[in-house]
């Protein structure tokens, strides 16, 4: 039994067939086969019921799947102690980031971590949330940046700042003139969203906690997958909608008369930085979670503050 052959094991159970699994570890689909195969042998089981399709794990193959991604994870590590033992702080990492964190955060800090690092190979991607949680479990990212709490005992977050969510209203609304906004005075059929699949989608649903939504009784129902949609349409007076704070900040001078405010505890959403409960790579985790606290805790400083989770609540009830 090789580390070699558990990570073709392991790419055969992801992509649950031989010839994407052998295109993904970088080897001809006949290599992939016989090793998988000299593995089933030594140990006189099938993993893989080859009957179906697409090809399933059989009851004693998803025992050992799990067991695989254990040692496969466990070798890895062993470079880590190196790495760190040398002081080596690079090599390759794969870093997701929620759209709605994305355009704002990574500008602050992205060129002096490449500054500070050039020998870590950092690859970003913008995905969902769930999308981030998956690809850490079945490690094809190394850390994610994301809202928490996300209630997943394989994931450790590590609160990176606090962001108070704002209220962008426009001068026709009813509550334009008002200095501060207070959570009561939302009406969540007032209000402008992102689409499903952003979890900041779930933290606003989650401040209006009284929703009653009745769709037959509205003019239109309407969510948008970027907030400069959302901007243009309260503009157009169709509605209100909120913002993350940081994403204020690169408003025009005149746009920034419609953003509000809420009254104190400021209700504000959990960015952390995610990563998977194994710990590897840890050593670059840290020197991202640091340069990030450093820039961002002089853009961000806001005391009495109310976390609200990203966890939708009205699909748990």
């Amino acid at each position: 039994m090789t580390i070699t052959q558990l990570k073709y094991v392991l790419a055969v159970a992801e992509y649950k067939n031989f010839t994407k699994a052998s295109e993904k570890v970088f080897v001809t689909q006949p290599t992939l086969s016989m090793q998988v195969q000299k593995l089933e042998e030594e140990l006189n089981v099938k993993i893989f019921d080859r009957t179906k399709k697409p090809i399933k794990l059989t009851l004693v193959g998803e025992k050992i799947i799990e067991q695989a991604k254990n040692i496969v994870n466990e070798s890895v590590r062993i470079q880590d102690i190196v790495d760190q033992q040398k002081g080596f702080v690079g090599g390759e990492f794969k870093l997701g980031i929620i759209p709605t964190v994305m355009p704002t955060l990574l500008p602050m800090f992205l060129n002096n971590f490449v500054k500070k690092y050039p020998k870590i190979n950092l690859k970003i991607e913008e995905l969902h949330t769930d999308v981030i949680v998956d690809k850490l479990i079945d490690g094809h990212l190394d850390a994610g940046i994301a809202a928490t709490p996300l209630g997943n005992e394989k994931i450790i977050e590590k609160p990176i700042y606090y962001e108070p969510f704002m209220a962008y209203i426009p001068e026709s609304h009813r509550l334009f003139d008002q200095k501060e906004i207070a959570v009561d005075d939302l009406d969540v059929d007032e209000v402008l969203l992102l689409e499903d699949g952003h979890c900041f989608k779930d933290n606003i649903l989650n401040l209006c906690k009284s929703v009653q939504n009745h769709p037959d009784q509205k003019r239109f129902y309407l969510e948008s997958g970027s907030f400069e949609t959302l901007i243009k349409l309260s503009d157009e007076g169709l509605g209100m909608t909120l913002l993350p704070y940081l994403h204020t900040l690169d408003l025009k001078d005149e746009k920034q008369k419609n953003v509000k405010f809420f009254k104190k505890p400021y209700p504000s959403r959990e960015i952390s930085l995610v990563h998977h409960k194994n710990e590897l790579k840890s050593h670059i985790i840290k020197a991202l979670q640091e340069s990030i606290n450093s820039i961002v805790r002089a853009a961000i400083q806001f005391q009495d503050i109310e976390i609200i989770s990203p966890l939708n609540q009205f699909k748990q009830k």
